[in-house]
Order: C-alpha cells, then sequence, then structure tokens
C-alpha cells in the first residue's frame, strides 16, 4: 500500500463517505439474523414493547441502540 492510498480517518461520522457509514437503522429481518431468531419473533418483541422501534415511512426499524439495549437486558437477566 502506498502512503498516498491512506484516507485520514474522519474526525465526525457525516464526514465518512456513505458507503462506510454503519446502518443506524436495521430491518427486523437484519435484527432477526443478528439474534437469531425469526422475523415473527422480532414484530412480537416489537409489539410487548421488549424491542423499541420506529416507523421509517411505512415500515419498522430498529436502531443498533435499541438492539444493544436488548441484549443488554437480556444479559441481565441471566446474570440475577
Amino acid at each position: 500500500m502506498i502512503v498516498s492510498d491512506v484516507r485520514p480517518v474522519p474526525a465526525r461520522l457525516w464526514e465518512l463517505p456513505a458507503d462506510d457509514l454503519p446502518p443506524l437503522l436495521l430491518r427486523p429481518e437484519q435484527v432477526a439474523r443478528v439474534l437469531n431468531i425469526g422475523r415473527s419473533k422480532v414484530f412480537d418483541l416489537i409489539r410487548s414493547g421488549q424491542l423499541r422501534s420506529v416507523k421509517a415511512g411505512g415500515s419498522r426499524r430498529i436502531s443498533a441502540t435499541a438492539l444493544r439495549e436488548y441484549v443488554a437486558r437480556l444479559e441481565a437477566r441471566e446474570d440475577d
């Protein structure tokens, strides 16, 4: 690799090229895959209030933060 090929790390998230940005909102299918559960179970978790979601257009989306919080609550229950 040539030194001129190395891009500086941006100080702010919005300075990243669009292809390098992590998704801020995940589709239920993506969450199901990450949690290794079915898509319908993701919707059950949303309906029961265990997993926070937002409406984006006509679709449900789950933030990475909401997903981390849900997993942290599961882990906390295991520690009890």
